[in-house]
């Protein structure tokens, strides 16, 4: 029995339909489930040697770390973190790229029952100042790697925080006295710790905080309980298909929830070791050279990244070991699907999600198939709908906000407890008995999902509602499209026209010609009246530093609020 059965009751196999999975799947754990004993721990008892990641450092170096060794660091890093003083409840802040210090310490902070705060190395002073006093960080623990240690303090005399702490402190030259060696207190700290010696904890604490990505303003704190993991069971045994034994790689920075939904719960609980590649810049054949070399069995990357590999020379790298690839952060366009399936025989199976959320819809082989495009069904487990505006169901092909029923039903396992200290968000997503999540679809007849943008991307356009993707998708077809933005820009008799800000392939120049032949693509392969009518070429898109495009800045700019 593979460990995710004891919360589900049932294999992945035994499942004979979709309709089978959405009527009788079921998550069942104890009042204190925790995932770090109760997963980790039994997996470092029962399989001890079983292999749990395979970390690459940049500079080649290799680390293979069993469950067993996992299981012991997170006690280190329990009791160092118990000497220092933090103790149930508290905040800590992790900014630690993708170092494997990273699951020592929420394994660890877990087993405390102190909260994981995650944030990216990119952050500069003023972003720590807003985090740190935000989330009541008590402790920070961050890498030695780049400005991390120097913005970090050029922030502190502004935040909360009482205690600091570097991984690979003897290699930061910007490390002074005040900041602690966490990994020469870790290393030296006792590898003992059960049960016994933690407070006690209850499913339903606070067990991790993760920031939103912030494309509209300061980003909100996402709190999760300890119930969240067993909602990857979804995310990494049904929809990633992992393999007991195998080998699974989700390209994600620790600081991002993306990262859990790829490199620990769901993996874990599906019994396969996750890959883990702490490289500085994405570079598509480096990619696949990695995949290629380790062997990876199954895969998942955004499709900005998909799209780069599907222009490198595929046929050059043996990809066999792949067994099951996926994709989710944006909508995939249906010519990178084409292409990743030329290359490798497989298909892409597409999933959505928040940072509110596990997986919520998905496409799940064996039971859907994918249709390039879609984004596939309402995962079981989630009561998913796509509301109108007075909260009611709409019907297929019409437009209307992906939500989740709540009223009469206890909150689904892996949707979020609320915003941190923010009930005025709380408000704007939990009412008419609904979880709001702000992203548009429409349905089609045989209830397949298919994206259409956020509330506030909607163009309206002389009577027509235009999603964003749907133009961006026939855009970035054509060969002369590196990336695409769409978004409206006001006209006086229509509304709004559609615009197209666009970054041009290697080898193709702005032009009158180029603006006209792109209209022309785009009049030709899809609904007319959805052509960009304004098209700009810049030579790079904003982005928040999860890597998401901020259409909100290039529409503050064209109305002149920039």
């Amino acid at each position: 029995m593979a460990i995710y059965e004891k919360f589900t009751g049932m294999s992945r196999e035994a499942f004979s339909s979709f309709k089978d999975l959405q009527d009788n799947f079921k998550i069942n754990y104890a009042p204190d489930f925790n995932f770090a004993f109760d997963v980790l721990d039994v997996l470092a008892k029962e399989s001890p040697d079983k292999l749990c990641m395979v970390w690459v450092g940049k500079d080649g170096e290799e680390r293979k770390i069993t469950f067993s060794e996992m299981s012991r660091r997170s006690n280190q890093a329990a009791n160092y973190f118990t000497s220092l003083g933090i103790k149930k409840g508290d905040f800590v802040l992790l900014v630690l790229k993708r170092s494997y210090f990273f699951w020592y310490c929420v394994m660890g902070l877990s087993k405390i029952g102190a909260v994981a705060v995650q944030a990216t190395h990119l952050l500069t002073a003023k972003d720590y100042i807003y985090r740190c006093n935000a989330a009541d960080i008590k402790m920070a623990v961050i890498t030695g790697d780049g400005d991390c240690a120097r913005h970090f303090d050029e922030g502190e005399p502004y935040n909360t925080v009482e205690l600091k702490a570097l991984i690979k402190k003897s290699q930061s030259k910007q490390a002074g006295e005040s900041w602690l060696d966490f990994e020469a207190g870790l290393y030296s700290a006792s590898d003992v710790w059960d049960r016994s010696m933690t407070e006690d904890i209850q499913a339903t604490d606070t067990m991790l905080v993760s920031f939103s990505s912030g494309t509209t303003g300061y980003p909100k704190m996402v709190r999760h309980d300890f119930t969240y993991a067993l909602g990857h069971i979804m995310t990494g045994v049904f929809w990633h298909r992992v393999r007991d034994g195998g080998l699974h790689f989700t390209i994600s920075d620790t600081g991002w929830l993306k990262s859990l939904w790829g490199k620990l719960y769901g993996q874990w609980l599906g019994e396969s070791a996750v890959f883990v590649y702490d490289f500085d810049r994405f570079n598509a054949a480096d990619i696949l050279a990695k995949i290629e070399k380790y062997k990876i069995t199954t895969f998942c990357a955004p499709p900005t990244m998909l799209r780069m590999m599907v222009a490198e020379n595929m046929k050059s790298y043996d990809l066999s070991s792949l067994k099951h690839c996926c994709t989710a952060g944006e909508a995939l366009n249906p010519d990178t699907f084409a292409k990743w399936k030329e290359y490798t025989g497989l298909e892409i199976y597409e999933g959505f999600g928040q940072t509110e959320t596990t997986i919520t819809a998905g496409v799940l082989y064996p039971f859907t198939q994918p249709i390039p495009g879609s984004m596939g069904k309402p995962i079981p487990g989630y009561n998913l709908m796509v509301a109108d505006e007075k909260g009611e169901e709409t019907s297929a092909g019409v437009t209307g906000e992906i939500c989740i029923r709540l009223e009469n039903v206890t909150k689904p396992v892996g949707l979020f407890s609320g915003y941190y200290k923010n009930q005025e968000a709380d408000a704007l997503v939990f009412n008419k008995g609904l979880y709001h999540s702000g992203d548009t679809a429409y349905t089609d007849e045989a209830g397949y999902l298919w994206y259409v943008g956020r509330n506030d991307d909607i163009i309206k356009s002389s009577g027509y509602r235009i999603g964003p993707f749907e133009v961006e998708s026939v855009l970035l077809e054509h060969p002369a499209v590196l990336e695409a933005a769409v978004t409206g820009v006001p006209d006086p008799v229509r509304g709004l026209n559609v615009k197209a800000t666009v970054v041009l392939s290697k080898g193709y120049e702005p032009s009158e010609d180029m603006v006209k032949e792109l209209q022309a693509y785009v009049k030709t392969h899809t609904a007319p009246y959805k052509y960009p009518r304004v098209i700009e070429f810049v030579p790079e898109l904003p982005k928040t530093i999860s890597g998401k495009i901020k259409r909100v800045e290039i529409r503050a700019k064209d109305q002149g609020y920039v």
